[in-house]
């Protein structure tokens, strides 16, 4: 494959945004998105020859050695985080799209209880909160059914929309359209908007994601170094996507994690975010399989 032959699609919609609007004439659809994967990262504890590396533990266990510490930091975002960040959507009265690793909701039944209570939508992100791209398709297929059959156990509805961890396979696009039951996908980062791809033939909805307004961002480098440049970027990429919103539809997403956006002053961030935006109106805060599903009522597919 060369140079000009690249299966990539480098132009996307270009100037020619679509223009059909959102439900009630609202410029910008805010997709929060909440990745809840406490439990199921790769540890020692769960019989993995790694463990995870990105966290807030300041002095990481030796490698081999089983690091109690970093357990505590993911331990924090399903024993407290995950409630906060409840709370803070309750207080508003918005919902969120929970991209939750299977294995993590069969580990907290009171985190799948009011998931399953709650009117939040439940994605797919694995079966554990493994890489894809290191799996065999034949892999990859089984973790894919066993985290839906998992999710429909614990929440009660089987999952609609899916994110791999960071990077999908060659595979995964193909295996969500052969099992037929999605209708999105967020394994890419590359628009605004909403757009159609073709898998196996057919028409397949991607709702890209992002690792830009991504609360990752506190615990890596050139990152947030506090709430407020967290809430800034956020009131600003809002503040932005409003002004263009008045030609055509954008999409905003914030990517969280309770373990990292469940701390007191980082919650705190975020309901100041939902509060400036529900006080400057012309906003839709919905979950992604709204979005989608308003997408493919309003919009074809390209021929």
């Amino acid at each position: 494959m060369g140079l000009f032959d690249q299966d990539r699609d480098l132009v996307g919609y270009g100037a020619d945004v679509p223009r059909a609007a959102w439900p009630h004439d609202a410029r910008v659809a805010v997709s929060l998105s909440i990745a809840y994967e406490e439990g199921s990262e790769f540890s020692h504890a769960a019989g993995d020859e790694r463990q995870e590396q990105l966290g807030e533990s300041v002095y990481p266990a030796a490698p081999g050695f089983r690091d109690y510490s970093l357990e505590s930091v993911y331990q924090y975002g399903s024993r407290a985080g995950v409630w906060r960040l409840a709370r803070v959507l309750d207080e508003h009265g918005v919902k969120a799209t929970f991209f939750a690793s299977a294995a993590a909701l069969e580990l907290n039944p009171a985190v799948a209880a009011y998931l399953r209570d709650s009117e939040h939508e439940v994605a797919g992100h694995g079966w554990r909160w493994e890489e894809p791209h290191t799996l065999t398709r034949e892999q990859e297929r089984e973790n894919l059914e066993r985290a839906i059959a998992s999710i429909e156990s614990t929440v009660g509805t089987r999952p609609r929309g899916w994110i791999s961890r960071t990077v999908r396979s060659a595979h995964t696009r193909e295996l969500l359209v052969e099992e037929g039951g999605f209708a999105y996908d967020s394994d890419a980062f590359d628009d605004d908007l909403p757009y159609f791809v073709r898998v196996a033939g057919r028409p397949h909805l991607v709702l890209p994601y992002t690792m830009v307004l991504n609360d990752s961002r506190y615990v890596v480098a050139q990152g947030f170094g506090d709430p407020s440049s967290f809430l800034d970027y956020a009131t600003r990429t809002f503040d932005r996507l409003w002004q263009e919103g008045e030609e055509g539809p954008r999409m905003m997403t914030i990517g969280m994690h309770p373990r990292w956006s469940g701390h007191p002053a980082r919650a705190s961030a975020l309901s100041d975010f939902i509060a400036h935006a529900q006080a400057r109106g012309g906003v839709w805060f919905a979950r992604r399989i709204d979005i989608a599903e308003w997408w493919l009522a309003h919009h074809s597919p390209p021929a």
